[in-house]
């Protein structure tokens, strides 16, 4: 089999490496920071553990294929709690509307605030559904860059495909679809925000990506105890059992390509050379920085804007809030609003919507806990514009945090917020550019806005590099933790099956 380079540590990086582990391939992973994981990182201080990166993990299938490639058995590795609620939401008004597991329960919930959401919730969720039929069935698990690589119509062509195609709802926008069925303006806020998992406008986004709804409602949201760095933790406890070569502390600087082909890794000088190569790096990076020549001229993302970032604060209490739950959304005022400064003009939004995670609440009690016991480790997330012109984020940090403590205290009951702090860490979009080597401190990739384009990402399988290929956040299907391992699984499985297919001719070679 081939040997492989894979750059970057990610998600995707160390899904793909234990994959092609299992298939035989000999794997070296080439990682610039000092950890594996790339955004799912941890930070431990003072008797607090946070996750720095994501914190919700749903679609646990596609880790239990990742691991099922060696015969693994994912509970062995990772003891993942099922959450109910889902989230919890509070709006300005005083109301607080909990996304149940049950959807039964959830419905009754949305049914309490206006009775036509009942029956509404259930047409979005029937939409949602198929949706998620629809993408199963032609965009996940295989390489995917535009129309042409999710179904051959002249090969394939009936009344089901072409039943499939318009289920895709290619004329409306996520905003658009859940307008259509639901009337309440906080369940429509609760239903768009979806849509953030990919770090996106509603407004913007194709109505497509209603299917990530189902994928939750429909599969649940999981805690991995321990936090969700359990999760690369596990997968490179995974790699190391199939002779996987991890190599921390190594910056690359090219891609080396003849012939059109990569066939090298140059890093700190020294340049290695592999039969294939897998790139975890933001895919934009990748080809303006690794790569050059033509091969970033006939790229053809270049024009795709990066994804929102976003400012994270990191607070040890020593006081838990009983009335949060574990997964939380504290919502803005206005959506349109806020979507507007975010994404159209590029500033900080006036009234963010703050997302807050209280991991004590499922952790408390267990020798995993991440806070003394009555205190607790918040993990707070409001999205902010990527990085523009003229934001200095060391200077503008200390006004953004005050709007979000004045938020939460508005909205959350968290008025003594301040007082219970006794320890605190920030993350900004100029933080994250410099740390994770991503597209202008984008935390998700780029940007899904277009109804007839957006959805689509870089593909797995380089069209511009033979032997080159693509997993992570930037990359076919995009950002979240499942489409992240989901991206590095595909990557995997691309270049397995081009080994396959080349090896006859090697042999004759």
């Amino acid at each position: 089999m081939s040997t492989v380079g894979i750059i970057g540590g990610g998600l995707g990086g160390l899904a793909a490496a234990a994959t092609l582990a299992a298939r035989g391939h000999k794997v070296t992973l080439l990682e610039k920071n000092g950890w594996l994981g790339g955004k799912a990182a941890v930070l431990e201080e003072q008797g607090f553990r946070f996750d720095m990166g994501p914190t919700i993990l749903t679609m646990p299938r596609v880790l239990e294929r990742v691991f099922g490639e060696s015969g693994r058995n994912l509970g062995d590795y990772l003891d993942l709690r099922r959450l109910d609620p889902q989230w919890r939401c509070f709006y300005d008004d005083g109301t607080v509307l909990d996304l149940r597991n049950d959807p039964k329960e959830a419905r009754a919930a949305i049914a309490a605030l206006n009775a036509e959401d009942g029956p509404g919730f259930d047409r979005f969720m029937e939409v949602a559904n198929r949706l998620s039929t629809v993408s199963d069935k032609f965009f996940f698990w295989k390489s995917v860059e535009d129309l042409r690589d999710t179904m051959n119509m002249k090969e394939n062509f009936s009344l089901s495909t072409l039943s499939d195609v318009m289920a895709l709802r290619m004329h409306r926008t996520v905003a658009g679809q859940i307008k259509k069925d639901i009337r309440d303006p906080r369940v429509r806020q609760m239903l768009e925000h979806f849509i953030q998992y990919v770090g996106s406008s509603p407004l913007a986004s194709p109505a497509v990506l209603c299917g990530i709804a189902q994928m939750q409602q429909g599969e649940g949201v999981w805690y991995p105890m321990g936090g969700t760095r359990a999760v690369p933790v596990a997968l490179t406890r995974l790699g190391e059992e199939l002779g996987v070569d991890y190599r921390t502390g190594v910056d690359v600087q090219r891609i080396v390509v003849e012939d059109g082909r990569a066939v090298a890794v140059e890093a700190d000088g020294e340049v290695m050379r592999f039969d294939k190569v897998v790139s975890n790096m933001d895919s934009v990076r990748t080809y303006k920085e690794l790569i050059g020549g033509s091969a970033w001229t006939d790229f053809g993302y270049q024009k795709r804007e990066a994804a929102c970032s976003g400012v994270v604060l990191y607070l040890g209490l020593n006081k838990a809030y009983e009335h949060i739950a574990h997964h939380n959304f504290v919502f803005s005022r206005d959506p349109e609003e806020e979507f507007d400064a975010i994404y159209d003009r590029g500033v900080p939004a006036p009234d963010p919507t703050a997302y807050i995670a209280a991991p004590m609440r499922t952790e408390a009690g267990s020798p995993t806990a991440c806070a003394p016991e009555g205190g607790e480790a918040l993990y707070i997330l409001v999205h902010t514009p990527h990085l523009r012109d003229g934001h200095d984020w060391s200077k503008m940090l200390p006004e953004y945090r005050q709007v979000i403590m004045d938020k939460l205290a508005r909205a959350a009951g968290m008025e003594d917020l301040e007082e219970r702090i006794v320890f605190e860490r920030t993350l900004t979009p100029q933080d994250i550019h410099d740390r994770y080597k991503v597209l202008d401190g984008a935390i998700y990739g780029l940007v899904s806005h277009g109804k007839m384009m957006g959805a689509f990402k870089p593909g797995n399988r380089s069209r511009q590099v033979g032997d080159l290929y693509l997993a992570g956040g930037s990359a076919h299907p995009g950002p979240g933790m499942p489409m992240a391992l989901m991206s590095g699984w595909i990557a995997a499985d691309s270049l397995h099956q081009d080994a396959i297919a080349n090896e006859p001719a090697m042999a004759a070679e």
